[in-house]
């Protein structure tokens, strides 16, 4: 994982020092809704924090294996060669179970314009699948 002063700001974008934002997540908490989650996600991209990223994928994603090594290199390597420019909330739909985040995350490959999905299982919000726009 990259190392960041907990005192920067945040990479999600929300204004706030990482310590208060982003990195409770990764240290455990459980995001409270589908929007922190992808926030938290886009942040631990950033950081090359794959163990989070693998710990809050919905089984039913197509990435999804239990086998976590090959699938832990392959995020590594995206995070280490990609510069995460700025990332910006264009639409949250919040529902019980499911809920809709559509994002635009400027990346130095290029923009990624993404509608995901998160499921919540067992009281906890999971990225299930998303389709590039």
């Amino acid at each position: 994982m990259a190392k960041f002063s907990p005192n920067a700001s945040c990479p999600c974008g929300s204004k706030l020092k990482y310590k208060k934002c982003c990195a409770i997540y990764h240290k455990g908490a459980w995001a409270s809704n589908a929007l922190a989650l992808m926030k938290s996600r886009y942040s631990a991209y950033v950081f090359g924090n794959a163990d989070y990223i693998i710990q809050t994928t919905h089984r039913d994603n197509s990435d999804y294996t239990s086998d976590t090594t090959e699938w832990k290199a392959s995020i590594l390597e995206f995070s280490h060669q990609t510069n995460f420019l700025n990332l910006e909330i264009i639409e949250f739909i919040d529902g019980p179970s499911e809920a809709f985040v559509t994002f635009e995350a400027d990346l130095s490959s290029g923009l990624l314009k993404e509608k995901s999905r998160f499921l919540k299982t067992d009281g906890r919000w999971l990225y299930a699948d998303g389709i590039f726009l």
